[in-house]
């Protein structure tokens, strides 16, 4: 190996990457290795001239395996990725994680870190509703404008929609991910890692590019998420869902755990009422958080009038009748009594307008544009 060119600091990094693509070795086994021999670069030298002397296992195959080790090729294909390393000994390196004993050895990254950021998670159901979505969204954005990293996995539904609402409040956003930084999933949300970086956030895993995504990472990754953070919201979840992994890592932590709240006759409530029931705190607006940490939500920004012609008392009997809840056509009807045309010209303008959303199924809930 020649690893004499490169600067210390930087050719540990290095190394623990190297490593970490050797069969059999994680976060976990990466730690044992630096225990034993002190540090990655005295491990690629001293392992191999022990390999007779250790037990048989997997240290012995690490021995066996690690003088093939090539940093160089490794930086140059995180460069090509424009990835990023860090490790615990780094001020950047996450300071709430670097607390927790399993805290990964190395993190790769993509975008940026400060020192002494902490983070909020927001976590819920892929398969969530638009309820859940507008409430991720809306804690998201005020959580980040009182200065927390909104933190989530990228996933799709309440994730997209807590990084989302952190974007569009001007805040940072974290997006943790079960496999390598060269691939996003899922494929739609690319466009929106695009912006985390963008926008001051990073993409963050525990492992080296082109490592799977497999579905026994997701609960490593889980950790992760609560190891960033003072607190984990969990907004929508079933019974079984991966969200309610992550709060029982928040509890082993040593993190607060809060709940939203959901509509009693929704499958997506149930893992969120568990956990109020269980002691969990409750989380019904950004204030219920923020209060538990002593800072104050951020001032609601009161937007000017949208110039136009005002609505119709048509329109505005509509509006009264939507909410965060999805109403059918035909009870939005009943509710209004307006008929079938009239309805439909009205729900077209107020689209138009931008003051509801249509969902499928024939369904309407208010637009949240504030």
């Amino acid at each position: 190996m020649a690893v004499t060119a490169l600067p210390d600091p930087e050719k540990e990094k290095l190394l623990r990457a190297c490593f970490l693509t050797l069969p059999q070795i994680g976060s976990g086994r990466l730690r044992q290795i630096i225990e034993i021999w002190g540090a990655a670069t005295t491990a690629a030298t001293a392992a191999p001239r022990a390999a007779g002397k250790l037990p048989s296992g997997w240290l012995r195959d690490f021995a066996a395996q690690c003088g093939a080790a090539a940093p160089e090729q490794m930086a140059q294909a995180l460069a090509r990725e424009g990835i990023r390393l860090v490790t615990p000994e780094e001020s950047v390196y996450p300071c709430l994680l670097r607390e927790c004993p399993d805290a990964p050895p190395l993190l790769f990254y993509k975008g940026e870190l400060q020192a002494r950021q902490e983070g909020i998670g927001i976590v819920g159901a892929r398969q969530a509703t638009h309820y859940g979505k507008a409430a991720a969204e809306k804690l998201a954005r005020e959580i980040s404008g009182a200065g927390f990293v909104v933190v989530s996995g990228l996933a799709r539904g309440i994730d997209g929609a807590a990084h989302g609402g952190a974007l569009r409040g001007g805040g940072i956003t974290w997006a943790f991910m079960a496999g390598g930084l060269d691939y996003v999933y899922p494929g739609e949300h690319r466009a929106l890692a695009a912006r985390i970086t963008a926008g001051g956030g990073a993409l963050l895993s525990e492992f080296p590019p082109g490592f799977p995504w497999k579905p026994q990472h997701f609960p490593m990754r889980n950790r992760l998420i609560s190891g960033v953070s003072r607190g984990v919201i969990v907004v929508e979840a079933g019974e079984r869902s991966g969200s309610l992994i992550t709060a029982d890592f928040a509890l082993e932590q040593g993190r607060d755990v809060f709940a939203v709240p959901g509509p009693i006759f929704s499958p997506t409530s149930r893992g969120a009422h568990h956990l109020l029931r269980s002691g969990a705190l409750l989380a019904a607006e950004a204030a219920d958080v923020l209060g538990e940490y002593q800072k104050p939500a951020p001032a609601a920004k009161i937007a000017a009038p949208a110039p136009g012609p005002r609505l119709a008392a048509r329109q505005r009997a509509i509006l009264a009748c939507l909410s965060d809840l999805p109403l059918h056509v035909d009870a939005l009807r009943q509710q209004c009594r307006q008929n079938e045309a009239e309805l439909a010209l009205n729900l077209l303008e107020l689209e138009l307008a931008g003051r509801v959303h249509a969902l499928p199924g024939q369904h309407y809930v208010l637009a949240r544009g504030d």
